[in-house]
């Protein structure tokens, strides 16, 4: 089957919820402070007043301008919500004036939308709720908790792109090698990364969604080695360890476009350099330094936040 047949079939799904799509803090925080109540009313009344854009609406807009005009969908986008059916009115009024193709969601009034993940083929999961993200991992989606967004403009350069980033160890990878680092130490890590450079790691809990959004790099391939569905990775391994990266991107078929082995040195800078459209990491330090200039994600994993994960020799 076409690769294009095949991701029409079984589209890229994303599901976000209205706060990590729209930013609705000041509504939450009247929630948080006056109850539902005062909350229900406050967004009847403000029912045909357009919501400001959030975290994740950039990359969800980019995503969906990656289908054909005509023709099923490569990328669905499904609006998931603990908001009541009746608030659903305010978020798809604003879809609709933004021009955003998203037609479907769940609207669960309070209750967890944890079940409704896998009952809608969710790919890739998107929320500031961390409950709901860590039931999203749990079910075995990839998922993340997405930060306030930084007050920039994206999209400066390559408009017809869209730019994901993502770290390596315990995303796309599995956290076994980062494992060996914490039973046995540094040199431990380097020695088996060396030894083991051209076997490819195991698949981590964003390893599939990279696999799918593959596809779509696929698609719109432009010529001369290049797509407008551009895939980084921004790692703080550095050589000799950045060999099982490219060897296991190698086996899985999903070359990135860019690769930056930063070590110790921040990554923010180089997320800026590249203008992603969104950044997701495991280490809640690096997405709160990353959130500063792109949007960034929050992957949960089993590490403190304050240790160093995968470190520079």
């Amino acid at each position: 089957m076409d690769i294009r047949d095949q991701l029409r079939k079984k589209p890229l799904r994303i599901g976000i919820s209205t706060r990590a799509l729209f930013d609705l803090e000041a509504e939450h925080s009247v929630f948080v402070r006056d109850g539902v109540e005062a909350y229900a009313k406050l967004q009847r009344d403000q029912e045909k007043t357009v919501i400001r854009k959030g975290s994740g609406f950039k990359v969800v807009e980019k995503l969906l301008g990656m289908n054909d005009a005509e023709g099923e969908p490569y990328v669905e986008v499904i609006l998931l919500s603990k908001n009541s059916p009746d608030l659903s009115l305010r978020a798809f009024n604003s879809i609709k004036e933004y021009g955003l193709n998203i037609k479907h969601g769940s609207f669960t009034s309070g209750r967890t939308l944890a079940p409704f993940i896998p009952s809608w083929g969710i790919d890739l999961f998107l929320s500031n709720d961390t409950a709901d993200v860590q039931a999203a991992v749990t079910s075995g989606t990839a998922a993340a908790r997405l930060v306030n967004p930084p007050e920039v403009d994206l999209g400066t350069y390559y408009d017809d792109e869209v730019r994901i980033a993502f770290d390596g160890d315990a995303v796309v990878f599995s956290p076994e090698s980062d494992q060996i680092y914490k039973e046995k130490g540094l040199g431990a890590f380097f020695e088996h990364e060396k030894k083991n450079a051209e076997k490819p790691m195991a698949v981590g809990p964003f390893g599939n969604f990279l696999k799918k959004l593959s596809k779509l790099r696929e698609i719109h391939m432009t010529g001369g080695g290049a797509s407008k569905v551009r895939i980084g990775i921004v790692t703080a391994r550095n050589a000799p360890a950045h060999e099982r990266v490219v060897y296991t991107l190698r086996a899985w078929g999903t070359p990135a476009d860019e690769a930056h082995f930063v070590g110790t040195n921040s990554k923010a800078p180089i997320l800026q350099a590249m203008d992603a459209h969104i950044f997701f990491d495991d280490q809640e330090k690096h997405v709160l330094g990353a959130s500063s200039v792109v949007p960034a994600g929050h992957v949960p994993g089993p590490h403190n936040p304050d240790e160093l994960i995968i470190p520079a020799e």
